[in-house]
C-alpha cells in the first residue's frame, strides 16, 4: 500500500514537469508551460519501494488549454535503465531525495499498469492512503492478453502518445504495444477496435467541469 505523506517537495512536481514538457514531441503549448493539476490516480508497487502516480496537468500557455497525462515514478535511488526518462530530482520532506522518472520508461510502473489492465490490481486515490479510486474504469479485451507481460522494451513518443513495447516474461511469443495517451481528450473509447484492455479516468477542465476519457490501451503487434 502506498502511503501519502502530507509534506513538501522542492522543487515541486509541477515545476519539474514544466521544465521537462517542452522537450516532448506531444507538447503543444508555449515556451513556458503554465500548469495546473487537473487530476490523476496512483498504483501500488507490490514491493513498497517505488511511488507510482498518473498525474494530469492542464497547460494554458498556448492558444487554447491542453491537458496532458504524465505518469511518474518516485525512487530513492537512480534507475540506470530509465535514464532516458529522468524528469528530475526533488527533496521530499519525509523521504529525502527522490529521483522522478517518466513512468513509461520504468519497469515498475509499466508492469503495474499491465496488472491493472489484467484485473490484478486496483487504481488508488491520488491524495489518500489505502483508498481505491472507483472513478478509474478498466475494460478488458482479449482474454488473458495482459497477463504475464513485462516491459518496457522500446518507448516511442508520437504527437499524442507514448508507445511502449511489452512482451512475454519468458520472451517467447509476440510483443504487444501499450499506448499511454499523453494529450487527453474526453469521450468514450471506440468499441471493437481490437484493444486487449483499456483504462479510462477523469480530470477537471479549467472551468471546473468533469471530463472523462481514455488514458491507456493495450494492443497486439507483430514481433
Amino acid at each position: 500500500m502506498a502511503v501519502i505523506h502530507p509534506t513538501t517537495m522542492s522543487p515541486g512536481k509541477l515545476e519539474l514537469i514544466a521544465s521537462w514538457l517542452p522537450s516532448k514531441p506531444w507538447y503543444r503549448g508555449g515556451d513556458a508551460p503554465l500548469l495546473a493539476k487537473a487530476g490523476g490516480f496512483r498504483l501500488d508497487d507490490p514491493d513498497g519501494e517505488v511511488g507510482i502516480e498518473f498525474m494530469v496537468v492542464t497547460d494554458t500557455s498556448g492558444a487554447s488549454p491542453v491537458t496532458y497525462q504524465v505518469p511518474m515514478t518516485y525512487r530513492g535511488m537512480p534507475l540506470a535503465s530509465a535514464a532516458d526518462g529522468l524528469i528530475g530530482t526533488s527533496e521530499h520532506g519525509v523521504l529525502g531525495r527522490r529521483w522522478i522518472y517518466d513512468g513509461t520508461h520504468d519497469v515498475v510502473l509499466v508492469e503495474q499498469l499491465l496488472a491493472l489492465l489484467a484485473g490484478r490490481t486496483t487504481a488508488q486515490d491520488q491524495n489518500a492512503s489505502d483508498a481505491p479510486d472507483p472513478t478509474v474504469e478498466v475494460r478488458t479485451g482479449a482474454a488473458g492478453m495482459a497477463q504475464d507481460l513485462t516491459g518496457p522494451g522500446t518507448v516511442t513518443d508520437t504527437a499524442d502518445a507514448s508507445l511502449v513495447t511489452v512482451g512475454p516474461v519468458m520472451d517467447e511469443g509476440p510483443v504487444s504495444t501499450l499506448t499511454v495517451c499523453r494529450v487527453l481528450r474526453p469521450g468514450r473509447a471506440p468499441e471493437g477496435d481490437g484493444s486487449a484492455g483499456r483504462v479510462l479516468a477523469g480530470w477537471s477542465a479549467p472551468d471546473g467541469a468533469r471530463q472523462h476519457g481514455p488514458f491507456a490501451h493495450l494492443a497486439a503487434s507483430d514481433r
